[in-house]
């Protein structure tokens, strides 16, 4: 990749034009032609680089219940139940982490279904030792941005706004959920790529725009931007720091934390007798000496000594949730009769 693929990549990851020709808004501001664009937008997806461009929708204002989940399993049954788990809809990330606790995933089930009840059909597995299911209780930021260009590498300090969203329940009506399918799709690198989602919408592009405007205003659509992978982009320091911070101070490190733009995402979560970290917060680095310099840079600043960082060391699954596409799901079917 040269320098405008990267510069390509962090702008489409932080904003993209919803406008009819989104890609000749992209060349003006880069004042190179559209084709351009186009072309190299269509190499990084066929290198495995881009994996998507797509609305990124907001799980709980869509009213999906989810979890992170963390395991202890056997070591040598960590493959067989990793992949078992990857079969259920609802899971769209799976780690293994250098940690007691080895497998790591995220759980959502849509309105009307339980969580619980959903993590316990696991339960038939063989080998996996310990379940702790590890909710958001508050959740400080969510948003990943890989930062490209490395000559233009933020500092490591607490200076990103926090956006305002209005805070409006939102109950999805049948049309509510046409257009949460149509938009979650992958966009394709065409002169007018949102065509094809008006039309089957039945909507004007205009009609398409404003919904998308008014879904970010009240949070249910994050953004629409393009979602790269990690690895292949040499983010492969993927490190999630565990804070064990004082009750009475969680509100205000975890803002401190959102405020990183190295933080992608940072939550508080429940604590267990043999998990006393209650605040989450994830980076994204190309070595892990990077990444312990980083953890000790943002430690200084927060000022909370006790902290861990959890590497991924293998990633079993990394997808997208696709919302209001039910698929029921069981996992004897695939368990050999002993």
């Amino acid at each position: 990749m040269d320098e405008l693929d990267k510069e390509l990549l962090n702008e489409i990851q932080w904003t993209f034009p919803l406008v009819t020709r989104p890609f000749d808004a992209i060349a003006k501001k880069f004042d190179t032609t559209p084709e351009i664009v186009k072309q190299r937008l269509k190499q990084l997806k066929e290198i495995g680089v881009l994996r998507q461009l797509s609305a990124i929708f907001d799980t709980r204002k869509l009213g999906y219940t989810s979890s992170l989940v963390a395991m202890e399993i056997e070591h040598d049954k960590l493959e067989s139940v990793a992949s078992q788990i990857n079969r259920h809809p609802g899971v769209s990330h799976n780690y293994e982490r250098d940690h007691q606790f080895n497998l790591w995933f995220t759980l959502a089930v849509p309105p009307g279904s339980d969580l619980k009840t959903e993590l316990e059909k696991f339960n038939v597995l063989k080998g996996i030792k310990k379940v702790r299911m590890l909710p958001t209780l508050q959740l400080f930021k969510i948003g990943v941005k890989l930062d490209m260009v490395d000559e233009k590498k933020h500092d490591v300090a607490p200076t990103e706004e926090k956006k305002e969203i209005k805070n409006v329940k939102f109950e999805p009506t049948e049309q509510d959920k046409d257009f949460i399918r149509e938009l979650q799709k992958d966009m394709d690198i065409i002169d007018e790529p949102f065509t094809k989602a008006a039309s089957n919408l039945g909507m004007s592009e205009d009609e398409l725009f404003q919904k998308m405007k008014h879904y970010e205003d009240i949070g249910v659509m994050r953004r629409f931007a393009a979602i790269l992978r990690h690895r292949q982009v040499g983010f492969t320091a993927n490190g999630m720091i565990v804070w064990k911070v004082p009750e009475e101070k969680i509100s205000d490190v975890g803002a401190q934390l959102g405020a990183f733009p190295q933080v992608s995402h940072c939550y508080e979560r429940p604590t267990y007798p043999d998990w006393p970290y209650n605040v989450f917060s994830m980076i994204h680095c190309k070595t892990h000496e990077e990444a312990n310099e980083m953890a000790k840079t943002i430690q200084d600043q927060i000022q909370v000594d006790d902290y861990k960082i959890l590497f991924s060391s293998r990633e079993f699954k990394k997808t997208r949730v696709e919302y209001f596409v039910e698929n029921s799901f069981s996992i004897e079917e695939t368990v050999p009769a002993s």
